[in-house]
């Protein structure tokens, strides 16, 4: 069996998993300049060591899953930043990154799977007409498979139309394929401010999106991402009630301060820990971090997960 194959057997047991924590936002606090259209998406091209480090970091947490950092290098975000040439060329960079370091850490990461994250998301405003959304998706998800991805995540989906039409992209890479749903404002919220039904940021219900994505036999996994920590184990339930395979919870914490979201500080790592033990109760099997979630936050949450899974052991083998 593949590596993939053996990660989501053990998802489709319930048994517990440890994803990595967020990869953009780490690059950014450890000094990659932030560019107000792109992100850290660059950061494959201009600071690869950083790149590397953190993925080394996360690696060396258990994590057995490392997420390239391809959450902002879409082919509308290099037409915005005005670099749309190097658009293969940094997806592809960011995917040799993720994967030389799994393969340098020899045989104590050969079962570690590396994946690529793909979202549609602007940083601009300016967002393509969902035709060109699927076809930009279709080539970097063949340049993403091609550089070694093995898994592709679907990040950050905050409405349907545009989920869809990332998905139809996605689909023709022909590699597993887990999708992510963002639940309430960047900024966060209490959980019981996200309504009953619960609904995308964007719009649309969640139950609705996993209906379509699950048509896709690609799709393997859904997941709780880029939404706040409070609102998580009310998505985790939603899609346990909609979906009845493997389920992950990639968080975040953020805030709007003087006009501006921020991640980096405002949660420590132990308070982000505190809300794995509900998410696990709650159906989820992949555990992970998104935006300002960083290594020490995975530290806490990686003792919490390993218990999970002794115990998971412990009962299948009586």
């Amino acid at each position: 069996m593949s590596r993939y194959d053996d990660l989501i057997a053990d998802a489709q047991r319930d048994y517990p998993i440890l994803i990595d924590g967020g990869t953009g936002s780490e690059c950014l606090r450890r000094g990659v300049p932030s560019s107000e259209k792109g992100w850290s998406g660059a950061a494959a091209l201009t600071h690869p060591a950083i790149v590397a480090a953190i993925h080394t970091d996360y690696l060396e947490l258990g994590a057995r899953v490392i997420v390239a950092n391809t959450f902002a290098t879409g082919a509308n975000i290099m037409r915005d930043i005005g670099a749309p040439e190097r658009f293969e060329e940094v997806n592809r960079r960011a995917l040799e990154i993720a994967t030389d370091v799994r393969d340098a850490a020899g045989a104590s990461a050969a079962h570690v799977v590396v994946a690529a994250g793909i979202s549609n998301w602007s940083f601009s405003g300016n967002r393509p007409d969902l035709s060109t959304l699927r076809d930009d998706t279709a080539t970097q998800a063949a340049i993403m498979r091609n550089a070694g991805a093995e898994l592709l995540i679907l990040e950050m989906m905050v409405d349907i139309p545009r989920m869809t039409a990332t998905l139809e992209g996605a689909s023709t890479a022909e590699l597993p394929i887990w999708v992510g749903f963002s639940l309430g404002p960047e900024e966060g919220c209490e959980a019981d401010e996200i309504g009953d039904p619960i609904k995308l940021r964007e719009g649309g219900r969640l139950c609705d999106a996993v209906a379509v994505a699950a048509e896709r036999p690609a799709v393997d996994a859904m997941v709780i991402m880029h939404s706040d920590v409070r609102v998580a184990e009310r998505g985790v339930q939603a899609l346990r009630r909609a979906w009845p395979g493997p389920i992950g919870v990639w968080a975040h914490a953020s805030a709007q301060i003087d006009g501006r979201i921020v991640h980096d500080g405002i949660i420590t790592p132990q308070d982000y820990a505190s809300y794995v033990p509900a998410w696990l109760t709650a159906g989820a099997t992949m555990i992970g971090g998104c935006c300002g979630i960083g290594p020490s936050h995975i530290a806490e949450v990686a003792p919490l997960v390993n218990s999970a899974g002794d115990g998971r052991e412990t009962a299948e083998h009586g």
